[in-house]
């Protein structure tokens, strides 16, 4: 292992480059040098590369300066190396770089001993004597004394290792540890970094395999997030997978359920599938059981940060245990709680302690004055203001923003306010960034913020303060100007330390909680409602009821709190709630109601909420919200979800700017008002299972409607005719959602004219029984983009003739009286057809041109299919697994019919069709057919002409494939003659897998080929396919295209080429039975089709090596070769097929038992080529 020395801190400069190699030889070059360069590509590392300079004696000017500009100097000891005086210069250059500004220097003795090159003797020695021929005596002295300096380096020999790809990534890892000394810009500020670092990588152990949690600890403000930070920035590259879960992601997390309790399941599982979609990089991952996150991240190396965790649930949920992460992952915690990791079983735990007093003053003056001393008269005040700050680096640095650029007079007129209201070392910080805001209005909105509104909606919070004169929209501007609020996501955040420094403030406006204006303690609220203590000063309050077991609310508790503008009480744990018979008042006053559980069945009768904006009352016994019809003009929300008892609502014909009704649940809800039609600015009316819902008032005309959901409305007895006055309403109006799914009634439709605006975009109407055919007014949504009208049983027919442009995705699964392929629109991506009754996919199929995915599965009526749908450009997925009846399967080409060949189909899709299309492009088609046991899939490979990877039963590999055997390995299968003109040489390759058990398997094929020349001389590849997933038992064909670059170097001088199947990860339900190959004839396949360089190599990959060709500097030419031009890829191509004989022959070729050994040096390398596709 190299050393890791470091940088000499004199050694301050702009680097150019990361590094430089110095090497010598086309061998190295096109060998060692072209996979080390790839390998820095691939961590980011920049690497100067010479592109072929013009070499003479002297050195050329341009490499002299590159290697004064590289921070690594990567000398590449071969036997020519010392041939090349140019190269000796390059070593002169290196040393005295080396000694003069500390560059760094790894040697590394490829395929010689570092002790010849230490004394020049062996072949190495003997042709550096050559080299030294005419040379002068002081030149061969200064040679010798650089050789034998770099060679006394700890370095890297080749000789020790047996996989060179391995000894080239721990070189790359030793040039990125090193290169990490020197943090970037974003923690430069943070004096004393290295130290934590240091600290921390013992604690880390990161040479050990085993899971380890670490923790990082110490009080608020201490710098736990920067050093988190630092080893994350550090760490990522190392891990197949990593992730920083910060306060933002956990609140982000838990919004669906807000006020839910971390250790509820629901809450637990919501947070656990927006953790693996942030460490897997995927949209919408689906759990259903809390075990899923080890199922899925169990062989992955991962990196997980946890920040300011507060919560033991949170750790829990997320790395309850080490068995749940690959070998070598790390998991760190970063808490002020060191009960959580005591609690968590972690032992490993780093304190973050104080900075000494020198480290403090130092980050001050970073902050205050950007240097790291204090300016001439300003060292005395800046020792104060260090001392006063408690060194706590947060601190120092919010008090050194506010004292930047001020003189002198200025801070001595602060000075005093660091001792007058600072108690504690944290809140003497803070405090002075609060006193420092430009007015009160400023310093108002702080506090709303810090009390009631952190992590909330912008749009909200300036709604809610927006009559409050608190100037709100500049207000907002200024507390982010003096980062007291972040703005992310449209959500306003303040830190934990500035938002109880917030509640401080108002806890110290009185000792009686009444008189203060915001009430967040739940004992502080207690009181107040059960004694009537409040006052007009009380503009809000906030109570958690899970802190308190019964609440008790005096009859005239709110009369007094008459300025009352916010009230939230919520929580999930039941709580006994004592509220008088007589209760009548709520403060008219209140801009924002949400009280989940409210007792009563009606609301307050002296309640007026005319100046109400939001009303909340979930889970509650009402029955009814008033009597009559209330003053609502400034009403935006109301919000009744699971108000069970709820029988009516009230005439809303005053609440003009009621823009979202939420009634979900509200189960003995009988009509909406017919004042509802008048609503113009409605955007969401949401009525999930109000089971005894019958009608929606008709003719409703909402112009700003967005969403409307209806599912579970099921004695819902009539469509709603939802109208939108078009010649109103803006060109660009839409309707987001309309969700009629599960309506039982048989009368449905009856009467409805019009039963969609058509302007939706988004339309719902699954399990509805007594549809049977869609009304033909629907060609006239040319907005819509999602349909979906799953588990319709008795609809039989779709409108014909019409085509909805915008139509992006179709679902009629479970359509069981289905029978005819659906033609309605040519512009769908998604076509989900699962379990309906369609007997024959048609030839004109092809003109669906944006066609992606098609689902037809367990079509148990489906007889034939065109392949014309394989003409689709876009098409990557087909499923017709256990269609049952499926048996012919045909390209439609007469002279009637319109057909689009593969070639030429891309002039014939329309130009915003085109234009999502690379140069050249190249279909890749997956295609299930498992359980199709009466298919002859022979067609698909007669005449391809696209890339598949078909997936069908069978227990044999089908004799077509000239090369196979009952084994998992191919020896001296004979290659054709292959013109160097042709780009890329492709195979067609089977794999024969039996599944054991009953239960889902997923798991990636590999197929390992060396090609080997009449020298012996041999070319290494790796093809990965994607992952293959299934729930069948038994025997599984999988048939795919493996393609090779066939440039100059490579295959082309192959004269056979051995091949080794099987699982990148062991699974012992899953065995492979048999493989094969098949030859292309003439050198080519897919027909006449060429293949693209500029496009398979995005698609086609694999990992190789080439050991029998040269190599040297990086240059531009070089990434024509096999090595470089393809590379290990997720998305590898493949087809598959199915076995139609009985007898299974080797036809020139020998099956062999034991042909591990070119695959087992491969492995390694596989899992780290997944690993950075994963990143």
């Amino acid at each position: 292992m190299a050393s890791s020395s470091f940088f000499s801190s004199s050694c301050s400069r702009n680097w150019s480059y990361d590094v430089f190699s110095s090497f010598s030889g086309e061998d190295v070059r096109k060998n060692f040098l072209s996979h080390f360069m790839k390998e820095l590509d691939r961590k980011l590392i920049i690497a100067f590369k010479d592109n072929e300079i013009e070499r003479s004696k002297s050195l050329d000017p341009e490499l002299r300066q590159a290697i004064k500009d590289s921070k690594i100097a990567v000398v590449i000891f071969s036997t020519k190396y010392a041939s090349s005086s140019w190269c000796l210069n390059e070593l002169l250059e290196i040393v005295k770089c080396k000694e003069e500004c500390g560059q760094v220097v790894i040697p590394v003795f490829y395929g010689l001993e570092p002790s010849h090159v230490r004394k020049q003797t062996g072949d190495f020695g003997k042709i550096f004597d050559q080299t030294c021929q005419n040379k002068t005596e002081d030149k061969i002295i200064r040679w010798k004394e650089a050789l034998t300096d770099v060679a006394n380096i700890l370095g890297y020999h080749s000789v020790t290792w047996d996989n060179e790809a391995r000894m080239i990534e721990e070189i790359a890892n030793d040039v990125l540890d090193k290169l990490n000394l020197s943090l970037s810009d974003e923690f430069e500020d943070f004096v004393g970094i290295e130290d934590h670092i240091k600290a921390m990588s013992s604690l880390l152990n990161l040479k050990s395999e085993e899971v380890r949690m670490v923790g990082i600890w110490g009080p608020s403000g201490i710098g736990k997030t920067t050093i988190a930070r630092a080893l994350f920035s550090r760490l990522s590259r190392r891990f197949q997978s990593s992730v920083f879960i910060d306060r933002v992601f956990i609140s982000k997390s838990m919004d669906v359920y807000r006020g839910a309790n971390l250790a509820d399941y629901n809450m637990k599982l919501h947070l656990q599938r927006a953790f693996l979609a942030e460490i897997l990089d995927k949209k919408d991952i689906k759990i259903d059981h809390i075990g899923v996150v080890e199922k899925m991240l169990r062989h992955r190396k991962a990196l997980i940060f946890i920040d300011d965790l507060d919560d033991q649930d949170v750790l829990d949920a997320l790395a309850g245990r080490t068995q749940w992460f690959g070998s070598g992952s790390r998991i760190i915690v970063v808490t002020k709680d060191k009960h959580h990791l005591r609690a968590h079983g972690i032992d490993h735990i780093y304190e973050v302690c104080l900075p000494s007093k020198d480290l403090a003053l130092q980050m001050f003056c970073r902050s205050a004055f950007r240097m790291n001393s204090p300016p001439d008269g300003f060292k005395e005040l800046a020792s104060k203001v260090v001392f006063h700050a408690g060194s706590l680096p947060l601190g120092l640095d919010v008090l050194g923003f506010n004292l930047r650029g001020r003189d002198k007079v200025d801070w001595l007129d602060m000075m005093p306010r660091l001792h007058k209201g600072l108690d504690g070392k944290i809140e003497r910080t803070l405090r002075v960034s609060y006193d420092g805001l430009n007015n009160k209005k400023d310093q108002a909105i702080f506090r709303h913020i810090s009390c009631m509104f952190n992590g909330q909606k912008v749009e909200d919070i300036k709604l809610l303060l927006a009559t409050s004169d608190l100037d709100i929209n500049i207000g907002l501007k200024n507390l982010a100007d003096k980062s007291l609020i972040h703005e992310r996501n449209n959500t306003v955040k303040m830190h934990s330390l500035l938002q109880e420094m917030g509640k401080e403030i108002v806890r110290s406006q009185s000792d009686e909680p009444g008189e203060r204006e915001f009430l967040m303690d739940s004992k502080n609220i207690l009181d107040v409602l059960e004694y009537n203590t409040g006052t007009k000063r009380v503009l809000g309050i906030e109570l958690i009821m899970d802190e308190t077991d019964e609440l008790h609310v005096h009859e005239n508790a709110f009369k007094g709190m008459y300025n009352l503008r916010f009230l939230e009480i919520f929580g999930c744990k039941v709580v006994r709630l004592h509220l008088p018979k007589n209760f009548d008042y709520l403060p008219r006053s209140l801009r924002l109601l949400s009280w989940y559980g409210y007792p009563m069945r009606c609301m307050p009768s002296k309640f007026h909420p005319e100046n109400l904006i939001k009303l909340v009352m979930r889970e509650g016994n009402l029955e009814k919200l008033w009597e009559g019809v209330a003053s609502l003009a400034c009403l935006k929300e109301i919000d009744l979800t699971l108000s069970e008892n709820l029988k009516e609502i009230p005439d809303l014909s005053k609440a003009m700017n009621l823009e979202r009704l939420c009634l979900d649940f509200c189960s003995r809800l009988l009509e909406l008002p017919c004042s509802i039609r008048n609503l113009k600015k409605l955007r969401e009316l949401k009525m999930s299972f109000c089971k005894n819902l019958e009608t929606i008032p008709t003719g409703t005309y909402l112009n700003s409607f967005d969403c409307l959901v209806l599912s579970g409305c099921s004695r819902l007895r009539r469509f709603p005719e939802i109208l939108t006055n078009i010649s109103e309403s803006p060109s660009n109006l839409s309707f987001n959602v309309l969700n009629m799914t599960n309506l039982k009634s048989e009368d449905l439709w009856e009467g409805v004219q019009q039963p969609f605006t058509p302007v939706i975009t988004r339309l719902f109407l699954s399990e509805i029984p007594s549809l049977v055919e869609l009304p033909f007014s629907i060609q006239n949504l040319n907005k819509l983009k999602q349909l979906d009208i799953r588990d319709c049983t008795n609809l039989e027919t779709l409108p014909t003739g019409i085509n909805l442009h915008s139509l992006e995705l179709l679902v009629l699964s479970g359509c069981t009286r289905l029978r005819s392929f659906p033609d309605i629109s040519r512009k769908i991506e998604y076509l989900k057809l699962t379990f309906t009754a369609i007997e024959e996919v048609p030839w004109w199929v092809e003109k669906f041109s944006r066609l992606k995915d098609l689902n037809m599965a367990n079509c148990n009526n489906l007889r034939r299919v065109s392949l014309n749908i394989l003409k689709l450009k876009h098409l990557k997925v087909v499923l017709f697994s256990n269609c049952g009846a499926l048996t012919e399967a045909n390209w439609d080409d007469s002279p009637s019919i319109v057909a689009i060949e593969t070639d030429n189909i891309h002039s014939s899709l329309p130009d915003e069709a085109k234009s999502s299309l690379p140069d050249r492009y190249v279909s890749v088609v997956q295609l299930d057919f498992s359980g199709c046991f009466n298919f002859d899939h022979k067609v698909l490979i007669q005449r391809q002409t696209v890339f598949m990877r078909v997936i069908l039963s069978g227990e044999e590999v089908p004799s077509y494939f000239t090369h196979r055997t009952t084994g998992n390995s191919l020896t001296n299968i004979p290659l054709p003659h292959i013109s160097p003109s042709q780009p890329f040489l492709i195979l067609k390759a089977c794999a024969l897998f039996d599944i054991a058990t009953f239960s889902f398997h997923s798991f990636n094929i590999q197929v390992c080929f060396r090609f080997i020349d009449i020298s012996g001389n041999h070319f290494d590849y790796v093809d990965v396919q994607p992952e293959f997933s299934t729930s069948n038992l038994g025997g599984h064909l999988v048939i795919f295209d493996c393609c090779f670059p066939s440039n100059k170097d490579m295959i082309p001088l192959a004269d056979h080429v051995d091949v080794q199947f099987g699982l990148t990860e062991k699974d012992l339900d899953v065995q492979l039975k048999g493989c094969g190959i098949m030859l292309p004839e003439n050198g080519q396949s897919l027909g006449n089709k060429h293949c693209y360089p500029n496009i398979l190599s995005s698609h086609f990959g694999g990992k190789t090596s080439n050991n029998a060709y040269m190599g040297g500097h990086e240059t531009e030419d070089s990434q024509e070769g096999g090595d470089s031009a393809v590379e290990s890829s997720a998305d590898t191509l493949s087809n598959v097929c199915e076995a139609d004989e009985d007898n299974i022959v080797n036809d020139e070729c020998h099956e062999t038992e034991q042909s591990d050994e070119f695959v087992d040096s491969y492995v390694g390398t596989l899992r780290n080529s997944k690993r950075r596709r994963i990143k």
